[in-house]
């Protein structure tokens, strides 16, 4: 029988002799558990010492700690620059399932009742190759929804009620992920400027959902009911066939820099929680005031706890990890792909299948890292990103100016087919994460309409935020009523979409961006908890039109593998489940270097053979051009393709009326700036 693991079950476990409390601190001399009255959580009735082990656990067991209890702790320890004891705070136990506030603003731990009866329903376990990733916000998705009770918008039962997931399955998409549902509280700075942190990253504990988003009859409902309803939004959302993806903070906390508030981690064991200078300031590699030191014991066993909790307890099916980069620096700040969290998240067996999403970069030096966390990690693809917005925006804003684009079409097709010059052979086309937009920055419709960001509103003189967003506002800056305008917009969004999710890789839909949700040009709303950043409901008849077409889109990804390969292919070899990828040019022959690389040359096409492992043969042909010229393209001609049937072309809302059958050799005049995507047979 193994050894009993000595840093096991920290935090507050029940039994029949009462509860246990374990708190883990090397540096501490002294822990007192200090129990609350059930109506008044500012008077202590009970202090009980806690004793110390040779592991550095501090534990003691009492029938004081039950469901409902609420405690903190009180910590002393030796006065050094990395230390910051005060034997005076209450201090949140970094393990508390359960958090409450008093009416002074302080936090304190409850113990948590969390039963929950799963029934007999499973996590959906998508593949990785059918996963289509639609990122949102709690709140903002449900808030402004009629077809939610009132009561229930902008909550996690809100974003489990019969219209939103009648929503998302009928968009197609699979996965759900989540903007911070760790429970967070905003900034010193943004109170003192009336501001909130609406979208989380700013995390008090990792062990508890944020109870502000909960319906008021749960945050009212005794212990554990904040905890039931999530559960209860994972449990209906699975019920669905939807998956769960949350978005973790686990690189910095709230306690922010020396002068922030001290909560917990800081006065509980600021020398091994955190990264520090030889002085005691904190080195900082996030930008957010502190970093969590992942080269010591404390701050890696603290991210595998929280994960197996929220993967086993909570049934979560996966995580995207925010400044991913910093979790992988070892003693030296330095990333390594090789460290010990990044390689035990990916190989602890209580964690096995979860998806795991890096941002593969930090503020720190040489903290831009995409491409190199190993398998199964996949990655937010800013390349991707960066890439696609400049064809199809940038290169048409410098085309109208200078008379040609920036360059030619090749570095768009790396990108197309799976990003093969970022990921290694061995990891393949679903390491990459695709996305266009993401809750930071510019949604997919202000990339359309605005050369700048204006975010005025943010209270900090527009100064916040990105000044290179690639956008391009076709000829007038902001809402515009010109059908020459709009119509260019709104074809330059379908391409955006298009490309992502035809794409090889994972694609990301950023919330409102299926039928043209915009920020009026704020591309930092990190700030605004209002209509500015919730989806609107109400839809114009363009809208409704866009959403059909990413709908479609969704349809078409799922019903072609050939445009979902796992693996890369290798030259002249039969790779299952890779496509065989063949690149033609507008006449129809071989790519030549002028073809891949000339601003004047902007058009290819594309074909793309799935290689059955698991699903039938599939071909496609993806034509792309991207002048603001018509072109005329000779389809290719290719062994054992005797046919084309047009699926989508983006010209057109939608494809009714238009000729779809087509042979090898027609000759087609593709419109400016535009996409097809045939079914070859």
């Amino acid at each position: 029988m193994p050894p009993a693991d000595p840093l096991r079950n920290l935090g507050v476990r029940l039994s029949n002799r009462g509860g246990e409390i374990r708190v883990w601190s090397a540096s501490a001399t002294a822990i007192d558990l200090c129990i609350f009255d059930g109506k008044d959580p500012n008077w202590v009735t009970k202090t009980i010492p806690l004793s110390k082990d040779s592991h550095d656990v501090w534990s003691a067991t009492t029938r004081s700690l039950s469901p409902g209890t609420y405690y903190a702790i009180r910590v002393n320890g030796p006065t050094d620059p990395t230390s910051a004891f005060d034997p005076t705070k209450h201090l949140l136990d970094p393990y508390a399932r359960g958090l409450a506030r008093t009416p002074t603003g302080e936090w304190r731990g409850y113990v948590q009742d969390g039963f929950f009866d799963w029934g007999d329903v499973a996590k959906p376990n998508i593949a990785l190759d059918h996963t289509v990733l639609y990122e949102a916000h709690v709140k903002g998705l449900t808030k402004l929804n009629m077809a939610v009770p009132e009561e229930l918008r902008g909550t996690y039962a809100g974003l489990a009620h019969e219209s939103t997931i009648a929503y998302l399955k009928d968009l197609g998409v699979t996965t759900i992920e989540l903007l911070p549902v760790h429970q967070s509280i905003s900034e010193q700075r943004l109170q003192k400027m009336g501001l909130i942190n609406y979208w989380g990253y700013n995390t008090l504990n990792f062990f508890t959902p944020h109870a502000q988003y909960a319906s008021r009859s749960a945050q009212f409902g005794g212990t554990g009911a904040v905890l039931r309803e999530f559960k209860g939004m994972v449990r209906l959302l699975h019920e669905a066939g939807l998956e769960v993806v949350l978005d973790v903070v686990y690189n910095h906390t709230a306690e922010e820099g020396r002068g922030g508030p001290t909560s917990s981690f800081r006065g509980i064991d600021d020398a091994n929680y955190y990264r520090h200078m030889p002085d005691g300031a904190y080195f900082d590699t996030t930008g957010c005031g502190n970093s969590l030191d992942f080269s010591l014991p404390a701050a890696q066993r603290l991210v595998l706890d929280s994960l197996r909790y929220w993967a086993n307890e909570v049934q979560i099916d996966g995580f995207r990890f925010d400044l991913a980069a910093t979790l992988g620096r070892d003693e030296g700040a330095v990333f390594t792909p090789e460290h010990a969290l990044i390689t035990a998240i990916a190989t602890d067996p209580q964690l096995e299948g979860v998806k795991l999403i890096a941002e593969p970069w930090d503020v720190g030096m040489g903290g831009w890292q995409v491409g190199n966390f190993p398998s199964p990690w996949s990655e937010w693809n800013d390349g991707y990103r960066d890439r696609m917005r400049n064809f199809w925006l940038r290169d048409i804003a410098a085309a109208r100016g200078n008379g040609l684009p920036s360059e030619g079409i090749g570095s768009l097709a790396r990108r197309l087919a799976g990003s093969n010059h970022v990921f290694s052979l061995e990891r393949g086309p679903l390491a990459s994460v695709n996305f266009i937009t993401a809750h930071d920055g510019f949604t997919a419709w202000d990339l359309v309409a605005y050369d700048h960001k204006h975010n005025a509103g943010n209270g900090e003189n527009n100064r916040d935020g990105s000044d290179d967003n690639k956008s391009y506002n076709h000829g007038y800056e902001g809402h515009s009523d010109d059908p020459v305008i709009l119509a260019a917009r709104r074809k330059a969004v379908r391409n955006l979409l298009g490309t992502l999710l035809l794409s090889a890789g994972i694609p990301m839909l950023t919330a409102g961006d299926e039928f043209g949700r915009g920020q009026r040009g704020n591309n930092n709303a990190y700030c605004h908890d209002d209509a500015l950043t919730w989806v609107s409901w109400d839809h114009e008849p363009w809208q409704e039109e866009l959403y059909a077409v990413s709908r479609k889109l969704i349809a078409l990804r799922k019903a072609n593998p050939a445009l979902r390969p796992v693996r890369y292919g290798r030259f002249g070899e039969a790779t299952p489940s890779a496509s065989q990828m063949d690149w033609y040019n507008k006449q129809g022959l071989s790519m030549s270097p002028e073809d891949w690389d000339s601003p004047a040359e902007r058009t290819l096409q594309f074909l793309a053979a799935s290689t059955p492992e698991f699903e039938e043969l599939n071909r496609i042909l993806l034509v792309v051009h991207g002048l603001e010229t018509s072109v005329t393209v000779t389809l290719p001609v290719h062994e054992g393709v005797t046919g084309y049937t047009l699926l989508w072309d983006s010209s057109h809302d939608d494809i009714e009326g238009l000729d779809t059958k087509h042979g090898p050799g027609d000759e087609l005049v593709v419109g400016p700036t535009s996409m097809w995507l045939f079914h070859a047979h």
